[in-house]
């Protein structure tokens, strides 16, 4: 058996990740019926949790899934899985959070009153950070041939746990060597990566694709697009495509687990100078500061 280091909550029960069950009628495993957030704290604090929460309860209105629970139930519900973590491991320093709600234990059925309750599951582990020379350095990137779901087959504002169309790309850029993938919409137009929103700068302007194109709303996407606000840097959100990336001076990824990453090359085009430019630079330690 695989054993994870990790807590986890499943509907009110804490357990080591080995220990944990989930029902093989939950309509999450069989038909990929749930949605998910992805959280680090800093500090011991959930970073962003609000917003977090916030997009949780969309992604569950967007598939008619009711979220029995306030915010301040889900942040109890952290804390005793974190102390559970705790109790098995001992301390860390920060945690990596994940809160899975699926539509619940249900017949094989596609209609929503078959599932009663749904199912909350939350996984608490120690934060796995980036190598500093991500930042310092910065990553490679690999435009990949999977395009991101189309809004009316399956909207990507919703962040599903059914997540193969993300899988799928990963996979492709990691047999080309890459650390992330960028995908287009099937316009052909740039929206984000499989695991990360993406930014370009041009000419001193920040530059990155509008939700309307069909990607993420990404909670850390928007807090950067305020931070480069404040520190007065041009930020528009407009569609753009392959070749606006690699005639680009720079360009990053921002998530959750990644912050501000630098990103030097798409597959064999380089990105400005190669290296991490200086607006890249100062939104990355602009970044630290605030959270630090």
């Amino acid at each position: 058996m695989v054993s994870f280091q990790a807590a986890v909550y499943v509907n009110g029960t804490i357990t080591r990740a080995q220990d944990a069950v989930v029902p093989v009628f939950d309509h999450g495993f069989l038909y990929g019926e749930g949605v998910y957030e992805t959280l680090r704290t800093y500090r011991g604090e959930p970073f962003l949790f609000g917003e977090h929460m916030a997009r949780l309860r969309r992604s569950a209105w967007l598939m008619a899934l009711g979220v029995p629970y306030t915010d301040d139930q889900m942040a109890a519900y952290i804390r005793d899985t974190t102390r559970g973590y705790t109790d098995h491991f001992g301390a860390v320093a920060n945690t990596y959070i994940r809160i899975l709600l699926t539509r619940g234990v249900g017949g094989l059925t596609y209609a929503p009153n078959a599932c009663p309750s749904p199912t909350l599951v939350i996984i608490v582990k120690p934060f796995p950070a980036p190598p500093e020379h991500t930042f310092t350095r910065g990553i490679r990137v690999s435009l990949v041939s999977i395009r991101r779901n189309h809004p009316d087959a399956l909207n990507p504002a919703i962040k599903s746990n059914n997540l193969l169309n993300n899988a799928l790309a990963m996979q492709e850029a990691l047999r080309h060597g890459a650390d992330e993938a960028l995908m287009m919409n099937q316009g052909g137009a740039i929206v984000e990566c499989s695991q990360s929103n993406f930014f370009i700068v041009t000419r001193g302007r920040l530059r990155t694709a509008p939700l309307a194109s069909g990607l993420l709303p990404g909670v850390t996407r928007a807090w950067v697009i305020d931070l480069a606000r404040d520190l007065g840097i041009e930020t528009d959100e407009s569609d753009f495509e392959p070749l606006d990336v690699f005639d680009a001076d720079e360009a990053f990824i921002t998530g959750t687990t990644r912050e501000v990453t630098p990103v030097v090359a798409v597959d064999a085009h380089v990105i400005g100078a190669g290296a991490p430019g200086p607006l890249t630079s100062r939104l990355v330690a602009e970044f630290r500061r605030r959270t630090g």
